[in-house]
């Protein structure tokens, strides 16, 4: 049983499969969570009773303190809001939730994608003309969950180690030091370009759809990675991890393989990405999307895979696997996710040398030395 060391309160923003697990888990602990959703209608059922059962891995429930489509009373003196809506929206939540911070607040991006962090401390400095917030990025989402209702939470399987950074940097000790209460599974990273590269739904989500578009696209029922991932489809995603990898050690980050990833955080191992899919127990069940607007593609190729590939084309390193997904993703959707998409201009980063890029990441801002004239 995990004995709280202090009364922390939270906010959960988004009510969808990640948000429900999240608030029903930390409430049945017994934190005051409140729970926001900006549509109303949806989650109309947990503001006559605001219980959500959770099965699964864990067994339970919790009750929440508040349900809200009002931000302002949402966010009011909580300690910690845990970010869950697609990256499509972080900038909007970041404007929306300007107003109403107060200094030393703690927002976590669950997850942030690539550049979650660095898109919401912008952001917010922007709005607040100040920035005495603190913004923290999971690598990825902490659980594989589906909400049966939205009262009812089912938690496959939780990652065993989730890597999170802080910007700045200097805060992600205690950020961890905080949330290590409720989660233990989430440990320190060197600074949120390290969690940024080490982002594996840019492998594992874009990809697999798109290859499996056709029978998406008809709703026929098969599991999404055990099924949809074989063994020619595991061997490209090996080639975009490599492309991964490539642009994090050019950029002077700690990358982690797909695999050893699949290993460290499910225990999942295997000779390829193919072999130790099949042979992750989370994965088991988890059925593919009906349809092909989903997140998957909308959220992962313009805020995983744009902001990777402009990185790359900023130091010169050629992506083509990873331009490969964009320019199908591009021609099946109609959509420039180029232009909607984070790019390094969009994320402060165009025209930084690697050094800056990280004093940006580890301080929030770039110290310029001065020259000073030799007469």
């Amino acid at each position: 049983m995990i004995v709280l060391r202090r009364e922390l309160t939270y906010c959960v923003i988004g009510a969808g499969n990640g948000g429900l697990a999240m608030a029903g888990y930390l409430s049945m602990l017994g934190y005051k969570v409140n729970l926001y959703n900006r549509t109303v209608e949806k989650i109309l059922p947990l503001m006559k009773d605001p219980t959500i059962y959770i099965t699964g891995e864990e067994n339970g429930f919790g009750v929440l303190n508040k349900v809200t489509g009002n931000m302002e009373e949402a966010i009011k003196d909580v300690d910690i809001i845990m970010v869950t809506i697609p990256a499509i929206g972080h900038r909007d939540i970041a404007k929306e939730m300007a107003p109403y911070l107060k200094d030393g607040q703690i927002i976590v991006l669950n997850p942030g994608r690539t550049g979650g962090a660095l898109e919401v401390y912008e952001t917010l400095l922007r709005e607040r003309k100040k920035n005495n917030i603190i913004v923290a990025e999971a690598q990825t989402f902490i659980y594989a969950t589906r909400s049966i209702k939205v009262t009812h939470s089912h938690i496959f399987k939780s990652k065993k180690e989730v890597s999170l950074a802080a910007i700045p940097a200097t805060k992600t000790n205690h950020v961890l030091e905080l949330l290590n209460e409720a989660y233990p599974q989430f440990i320190s990273a060197k600074d949120i370009l390290e969690t940024s590269i080490n982002n594996y739904g840019a492998i594992f989500h874009p990809a697999p759809t798109l290859l499996n578009s056709g029978h998406i696209e008809r709703c026929i029922p098969f599991e999404y990675y055990t099924e949809g991932i074989t063994p020619s489809i595991g061997n490209f995603l090996e080639k975009l991890d490599r492309e991964r990898m490539e642009l994090g050690r050019y950029l002077q980050v700690d990358t982690v393989s797909a695999m050893d990833w699949l290993y460290e955080s499910y225990g999942a191992k295997g000779d390829s990405i193919y072999e130790a899919v099949q042979k992750n127990p989370a994965y088991q069940g988890l059925q593919a999307p009906q349809g092909l607007y989903i997140r998957y593609i909308y959220e992962d190729v313009p805020y995983s895979l744009v902001p990777m590939e402009s990185m790359a084309q900023c130091i010169g390193l050629e992506t083509p696997a990873i331009s490969s997904i964009i320019n199908i993703a591009q021609l099946m959707t109609n959509r420039d996710f180029r232009e909607e998409g984070r790019t390094a201009d969009r994320l402060g980063l165009e025209g930084l040398s690697i050094t800056e890029m990280h004093m940006l990441a580890r301080k929030g801002k770039i110290v310029k030395r001065r020259l000073e004239e030799v007469v």
